[in-house]
């Protein structure tokens, strides 16, 4: 079950920079940065009983820092491998189904669903935010 969340990751991310045409030589790579942070995402929400709020802020500041990486390394814009590796953690169905519930009249559940999505997208920004905060104060303290 594991691999195939993790082949279905590494598809989605390697598709979405396709989409968002990526160059091609950093789609492949753009993949493993979404294979990686799912990966995260995934361990910690199953093995380490991780709330998903807190596992998607971990893995989003996992992706960043891997983007950040990237980015220098293969001397391509961060925000290549930061889209397309955030992509499997958007809560998608969680919106959907908030969507549904407010079309169903089942106002309760739909305000459950869309503060819970609300909340993973929050940890997706603060996770990315939090990154380029850690790598500012690294690149101060060098200088």
């Amino acid at each position: 079950m594991m691999i195939d969340q993790i082949l279905t990751s590494f598809v989605a991310s390697a598709a979405f920079g396709i989409i968002f045409n990526a160059p091609r030589h950093s789609i492949i790579k753009s993949g493993f940065v979404g294979m990686f942070g799912w990966c995260i995402y995934s361990l910690l929400v199953a093995d380490a009983d991780t709330d998903a709020i807190v596992a998607t802020l971990v893995a989003a500041f996992a992706i960043a820092i891997v983007s950040q990486v990237f980015a220098k390394l293969y001397k391509t814009p961060i925000i290549i491998f930061n889209v397309a590796g955030i992509i499997p953690l958007v809560p998608g169905t969680l919106a959907y189904n908030s969507m549904r519930n407010i079309v169903e009249n089942n106002y309760a559940l739909a305000a459950q669903f869309g503060a819970k999505a609300l909340m993973i997208s929050g940890a997706i920004a603060m996770g990315l935010v939090l990154s380029e905060i850690f790598n500012q104060m690294i690149r101060r303290v060098r200088l």
